[in-house]
């Protein structure tokens, strides 16, 4: 199948409508190049608070309140273009209304209308100190058409024990925002490094540009990304595809699930089954001196 993975400008929305077309608009040349699997970047919804006027999506507090008080509607726009288009759609992530502070809360949407819902983990500085974004659900693998299917949000696809867990996923899909290039790095390697140890598809897709009216998405750089394990049916580097950083626009590539079901049956290396042989060789670290003893 191809997917595609967008590294993605957020605009001042001048209505409702604008926001529906824009979307329509993303989707409609993602179809029409022939993906089946489209992937929006974190806090790309962020955009839905300038419906609330630029003094609230100036606030970081009253921007997460209008992006929640918006969320449940701009999912029924993604619904009704998955099913005209008959694609699955990672929607941008979000804040959602949690208990009681908000979360970070990327969906799942499928050509049949139903929605996955996946919840960030583990929040960056920023989230956890000015703008106490919580923590939200657990990990989940969603069963679909397409196969199974994990997703790690931006800073937890820099974590491998919560990508461990999405072990039995067949892709995971990494949406990033990220203000530097250090940081866009971090979440590449990450998703590179998660499609080595699991011997998996990652798809990365990150928000790009400035948006002056927000305190916490005021300047974004990205691109969009697909990897797999470098190894047998797959290019030596692991990179599928890559766009150009800061570059608006999709990355498109084409996986088959069935090479990686044979690289981890029999890959020149078998990093997800070998996983297990960590644990007994790191029970005994010792820490040896080695140091030349000075007069």
């Amino acid at each position: 199948m191809k997917v595609a993975a967008a590294a993605y400008a957020l605009d001042v929305l001048e209505s409702w409508q604008a926001y529906e077309d824009k979307l329509a608009a993303w989707v409609a040349e993602a179809a029409g190049a022939g993906a089946e699997l489209l992937v929006f970047p974190e806090y790309g919804a962020m955009e839905l608070a300038t419906l609330a006027g630029p003094e609230v999506a100036g606030d970081l507090e009253g921007s997460l309140h209008a992006v929640a008080d918006r969320l449940a509607r701009a999912d029924a726009v993604h619904q009704r273009l998955a099913a005209d288009y008959g694609v699955h759609i990672l929607a941008a992530s979000g804040p959602a209304a949690g208990n009681p502070r908000p979360v970070n809360r990327a969906r799942l949407i499928t050509p049949e209308g139903a929605v996955g819902v996946q919840d960030k983990q583990i929040m960056t500085r920023f989230e956890r100190e000015p703008w106490d974004v919580a923590p939200g659900g657990p990990l989940r693998i969603f069963e679909t058409d397409l196969g199974r299917i994990g997703v790690l949000i931006c800073y937890d696809a820099e974590f491998p024990l919560l990508a461990r867990a999405l072990a039995e996923a067949d892709i995971i899909l990494v949406p990033s925002c990220t203000d530097a290039l250090s940081g866009y790095w971090r979440v590449r390697i990450g998703a590179m490094a998660r499609a080595l140890e699991g011997q998996c598809i990652t798809v990365m897709s990150s928000l790009v540009g400035k948006a002056d009216w927000s305190e916490a998405v005021d300047i974004t750089t990205g691109a969009g990304g697909i990897f797999g394990p470098p190894d047998r049916g797959f290019p030596p580097s692991g990179v599928l595809a890559v766009g150009e950083i800061g570059q608006c626009g999709w990355t498109y590539a084409q996986i088959d699930l069935q090479a990686i079901a044979a690289v981890r049956r029999d890959g020149d290396v078998l990093n997800r089954a070998h996983w297990e042989d960590q644990p007994s060789r790191v029970q005994s670290v010792t820490t040896i001196p080695l140091r030349a003893e000075r007069p």
